[in-house]
């Protein structure tokens, strides 16, 4: 009977609170995705869930203060938390979270909340079946869709943190972006908000063969103007 109650047990159910901009809002998908994909149950109310994760926003005063205010209202209520996120690279303000949270991470260390999530709450076996759309759980309405293309910035400007934050640019392999748009389209998506620290900078860290594809901004536009759909560029 124990052995029948293991395996019938439902699935923990953990929530997650997004704070900051679209590029955090794509890392809370994926992190949805992948607790789903691993049998997890995703749960709206984050107070009733078995573990909350707060994927935070570390860019300006207020930022913090918001961030702060919701780790520690997260442990009032729930009292298992999990740090991720941009604030999760600011280790002055973030240390008096360290022994009270179950793990830290910095912006995109999806797999480093997945490893803390199956650490504390380990899975018997994973979901017979899967019902998730191809393109994974989005947090937008289902007409658009945020298309990340990179992380991180190379300039160092005085009055900004993100490249502290985030680190140097690293673009995405423009064959996989075009994936994942070609992917969102077939799904429905009518309009891609294109996104990163620096989007006109796509491509400049690539050193890339001159018989290979070429990787920048232009090249990219030229290829996601072939969908048919809306292509708007934020933070140029």
């Amino acid at each position: 009977m124990k052995n029948i109650n293991k395996f019938t047990k439902k699935p923990p159910k953990i929530g997650l609170i997004s704070l900051g901009c679209p590029k955090a809002l794509v890392d809370s998908e994926k992190i949805l995705t992948s607790l789903t994909h691993n049998g997890y149950l995703i749960n709206k109310d984050h107070r009733n869930a078995d573990l909350v994760i707060v994927n935070t926003c570390g860019f300006i005063d207020s930022a913090k203060e918001e961030s702060i205010n919701t780790i520690s209202s997260s442990l009032n209520e729930n009292g298992k938390v999990i740090i991720t996120g941009c604030l999760g690279k600011d280790k002055k303000t973030i240390k008096k979270f360290e022994d009270k949270v179950l793990s830290i991470s910095g912006p995109s260390e999806i797999n480093k909340v997945l490893r803390t999530v199956q650490k504390v709450f380990p899975q018997q076996k994973k979901p017979i079946r899967n019902f998730l759309s191809p393109t994974g759980i989005k947090l937008t309405p289902k007409h658009y869709s945020y298309l990340k293309i990179s992380e991180g910035c190379n300039h160092t400007c005085k009055f900004c943190i993100i490249p502290n934050l985030r680190g140097k640019l690293k673009s995405n392999n423009i064959d996989k972006i075009m994936n994942e748009a070609t992917l969102l389209v077939e799904n429905g998506t009518k309009e891609l908000l294109i996104i990163s620290q620096d989007t006109s900078a796509f491509g400049f860290d690539l050193k890339l063969p001159e018989n290979k594809n070429k990787t920048n901004i232009v090249e990219l536009c030229k290829l996601l103007g072939e969908l048919n759909v809306w292509i708007r560029l934020h933070y140029v």
